[in-house]
């Protein structure tokens, strides 16, 4: 059986970037479940339009932007997503993980809580930069916005967190 070069630059494609748009989606929306579906939305989407012929400049981008696209969606729909919820369905129990590991899931549930207290335009620009690891290039790209543009959101959402770090008392 032959295979297509569209079906040898989707795999390809794949290969290099279901990880990272996997964790982008398990971030943005607290739930590895509708990760995954919203991860296998977007890679069943950018192989429909690969297979329409149509040309796809920066694959990175593209990809980032039809899960981001998916993942406002899905907000829309149910407005909020309890960082609890997945801890209860991780099986968050106290009995087998070492403190260690609580602190690492205390410290997390606290950056999401603090990211949520951010506009969505700052929220979305640092996880793309500082999770994801896109640069300010891809970023501009990917929302249609300059680099300038981007690269002050990135600053002042920074500046907003530290800002909130300070007001919000750490447990401990």
């Amino acid at each position: 059986m032959k295979i297509s070069v569209i079906e040898q630059e989707f795999t390809k494609a794949y290969d290099q970037f279901a990880d990272a748009i996997f964790r982008h989606c398990v971030f943005r929306v607290s739930d590895r479940e509708k990760a995954k579906d919203i991860t296998q939305v977007s890679f069943v989407r950018l192989y429909d339009y690969m297979s329409q012929g149509k040309e796809i400049e920066n694959l990175r981008a593209f990809l980032y932007r039809i899960a981001n696209n998916l993942i406002i969606d899905e907000y829309r729909k149910k407005k909020t997503d309890s960082l609890d919820r997945m801890r209860d369905e991780e099986g968050f129990d106290i009995g087998t993980e070492s403190m260690k590991d609580i602190e690492t899931k205390d410290e997390h549930g606290r950056a999401v809580a603090l990211l949520e207290c951010l506009p969505e335009k700052y929220r979305e620009a640092l996880v793309m930069r500082h999770i994801d690891g896109l640069s300010v290039k891809d970023i501009a790209h990917l929302t249609h916005e300059t680099e300038n543009v981007i690269s002050v959101r990135i600053h002042r959402a920074i500046e907003k967190l530290q800002r909130l770090n300070v007001q919000t008392p750490q447990h401990g």
